[in-house]
């Protein structure tokens, strides 16, 4: 069984250039999937609103629902770097109550990091969730949490003004202690600029090939979550598809009793007879 990965090993593997590979999961029999094709991390995103709980967005999410995944997530894959996504309002009030929520995700489901969105205006609670001796990732560009602002779940980062924004905030996320950074939704060209620039990894969901990993959502990349898909997003699977037609065919079986079979009922052991004469006794 492969030793589970640090975040030193992430560092050492930014600077061999060998790339992590990451996917966001939610449950257990995900995570046992995603350990045992050897997957670097796993990320316990607040995408489970829209994934598994059917909200429009990240926002209602909590942070009961993500300790919850987390806890599912760990079980399922015990030997892989778990990382847990601050929900929408687990971090925007003060740097204490950042912290405190951070250390759930170890205390309660014993996540390897956090992770969280902004850039400069977060600076403050990331330095103080880090000072608390917490790993911490950050995520600019398309942040969800976010997206109202933004206009939408729009690609950032498209022209030089917006760009230099995000420049300033990879920065301020390193230098107030993050030790990774996720880009979403931007261009290639900037994530090449800002994974050279940065020293800590810095890692693609949507943001192309030249930076130091790949992230995407399961529910994406096995073609389970249909409301809609990403430009970014390579379908290496239709479960969805599999699964629909998996379910219409036990409906028809049903309906044509078809299902059960023989095989598939537990024959009582004692006689026929003897079954009678219980039954004669309730008539």
């Amino acid at each position: 069984m492969a030793k589970k990965k640090s975040i030193l090993d992430f560092h050492n593997m930014k600077k061999k250039g060998e790339k992590v590979a990451w996917i966001t999961a939610y449950d257990y029999p995900m995570a046992s999937f995603a350990e045992q094709a050897g997957m670097d991390m796993i990320l316990v995103g607040d995408s489970l609103g829209m994934v598994v709980l059917g909200y429009e967005g990240t926002v209602p999410v909590t942070m009961d629902d993500c300790i919850s995944h987390c806890k599912a997530v760990r079980r399922g894959a015990p030997n892989t770097f778990i990382v847990g996504d601050m929900p929408f309002g687990s971090y925007h009030t003060t740097d204490a109550d950042a912290v405190a929520n951070a250390v759930r995700f170890l205390k309660e489901a014993n996540c390897d990091a956090i992770k969280l969105e902004g850039g400069v205006r977060v600076a403050s609670r990331i330095k103080a969730i880090a000072d608390a001796g917490i790993v911490v990732i950050g995520h600019i560009g398309l942040t969800p949490q976010s997206a109202g602002v933004l206009g939408g779940f729009k690609a950032q980062g498209l022209y030089v003004d917006s760009a230099r924004a995000l420049i300033k905030d990879a920065l301020a996320v390193q230098e107030a202690g993050a030790l990774a950074l996720l880009l979403e939704a931007v261009p290639p060209e900037l994530t090449e600029f800002i994974a050279k620039k940065l020293t800590i990894p810095v890692y693609s969901i949507g943001a192309g090939l030249p930076c130091d990993g790949q992230l995407i959502i399961c529910g994406d990349m096995l073609g389970m979550f249909q409301a809609f898909t990403p430009k970014f997003v390579k379908k290496y699977a239709n479960v969805a598809e599999v699964i629909t037609n998996a379910f219409k065919e036990y409906v028809d079986d049903v309906k044509a009793e078809r299902f059960p079979e023989d095989k598939h009922v537990y024959h009582a052991k004692d006689s026929k007879e003897d079954f009678e004469k219980l039954f004669q006794e309730f008539n």
